[in-house]
């Protein structure tokens, strides 16, 4: 089978890691990407569910391609991930667009090559497996992310925050055995990569089905310690259970990114017991002295979601003043979205106009904190990894996950180099090559 495919990606990056593992597929049947999805042969359409906004413009481009089709009757269409996972998804999917030829969930991503070879005998083939049935090794990947690779180190989550439909969708914690995820950060390694993001839904669970034959911490340890330059990083954790054994190996190892991206969602205690999240902001900010104490030059993300439910303005300048008080590198921001099948979705809702203008609040929160951070990097030299150089301008990024640009003659994509913070520009650092 041969021809050219398009594969469109939405949501985080264990969806757009998994849309390399279906190009993987694609590729090992002869197909090669197409430029755009007017020149493809097959479209794949790979969703994500964790917000309305996503499965919208899943649906609006599925328009888009319906209006192709006229002109192109041949192309083949493929809608695969969370959106399709979801209870009633396939039959809902197919039935409002039955130009659909593909349909499968999160659990049978590996079985797509299969599904592709049955084109050949059917018009239509539709499996959305109910639950997860282990770990599928051995996919291939055709990796698209620069000097950056993606390794799962597991799938699933246990958690069951009352707004997520995540484990609904990716069923429960599995862990894939270290030896192969050691095996995979080898061979990447080998092929050049110089940064390795570990991936899970909550990567601090990990080992805690494998009969605490190893845990996260010692998954790190043997992960930090190849002869090669590189960086590894690793996402998402969650704040109760992130240890200060993991710390203490990211503290001690020179692999290892200065960087924790740690998820508060909100600061008040009252919403954080309605989210299920169980911590309270008391611990929340102990876990981030602790960090701070070991790493004190680390680099802090979090993701912050206001209107939640039932939350108040007082709830609210909660997490104002948790995210004052911990001064994030980056603070990735949201407004509460009604999932159905969730215990939020039945709780007493937020008005739209007051998300809006307390998400815009915090937003211009942390743009001046952004700045103020910024403006203190001036005069610091920081250890860059370079991802992009064009007509001597290069990017990249520091350990404690600062986005920096210089100038350089030379191309040092993939490299690591000295870079000197001589200035700022909206919240961007600005350097010049040391060496």
């Amino acid at each position: 089978m041969q021809g050219k495919y398009f594969i469109n990606t939405y949501g985080c990056q264990m969806n757009v890691h998994e849309s390399e593992k279906l190009a993987g597929i694609l590729r090992s049947r002869g197909y090669t990407e197409a430029e755009s999805l007017e020149t493809a042969d097959i479209v794949v359409f790979n969703t994500c569910c964790i917000r309305e906004t996503a499965e919208q413009r899943v649906l609006g481009n599925l328009g888009i391609v319906k209006k192709l089709l006229e002109t192109k009757p041949g192309l083949k269409v493929a809608v695969c991930g969370c959106m399709a996972q979801k209870p009633g998804a396939e039959k809902a999917l197919k039935k409002r667009c039955p130009f659909i030829n593909i349909i499968f969930g999160t659990h049978n991503l590996h079985k797509f090559g299969e599904y592709l070879d049955q084109l050949n005998q059917k018009k239509y083939i539709g499996e959305i497996w109910e639950k997860e049935e282990g770990i599928a090794e051995d996919i291939p990947v055709y990796r698209t992310s620069g000097v950056n690779a993606w390794v799962n180190i597991m799938y699933g989550c246990n958690n069951f925050c009352s707004y997520c439909i995540v484990p609904y969708v990716r069923g429960r914690e599995r862990s894939r055995n270290a030896d192969k995820i050691c095996d995979d950060v080898k061979r990447l390694l080998d092929e050049g990569y110089k940064e390795i993001t570990l991936l899970g839904q909550n990567v601090n669970s990990y080992g805690n089905d494998l009969g605490g034959e190893i845990n996260f911490a010692r998954l790190l340890e043997r992960l930090s310690g190849f002869d090669y330059k590189y960086r590894i990083r690793f996402m998402t954790s969650h704040p109760k259970d992130l240890s200060e054994d993991v710390v203490k190996v990211i503290a001690a190892s020179d692999k290892l990114a200065d960087y924790v991206h740690l998820p508060v969602q909100a600061g008040s205690d009252r919403i954080l017991k309605l989210m299920n999240r169980k911590y309270t902001q008391k611990d929340y900010l102990e876990k981030i002295d602790m960090i701070r104490k070991y790493i004190p030059h680390v680099g802090l993300s979090s993701d912050v979601m206001v209107g939640f439910p039932t939350e108040t303005e007082e709830d609210f300048l909660e997490t104002v003043n948790v995210v004052k008080r911990v001064w994030y590198n980056n603070l990735f921001t949201f407004i509460y979205s009604r999932r159905s099948g969730t215990p939020a979705d039945k709780m007493e809702q937020v008005d739209i106009s007051v998300k809006k203008d307390r998400i815009k609040r915090l937003i211009a929160l942390q743009f001046d904190i952004g700045n103020r951070e910024a403006k203190n990097c001036v005069g610091k030299t920081y250890e860059v990894l370079c991802d992009e150089w064009k007509d001597g301008k290069a990017k990249g990024k520091s350990s404690c996950e600062k986005a920096i640009s210089f100038r350089s003659e030379n191309d040092v994509k993939g490299q690591f180099v000295q870079v000197k913070i001589t200035g700022t520009k909206n919240n961007q650092l600005k350097g010049e090559l040391v060496y």
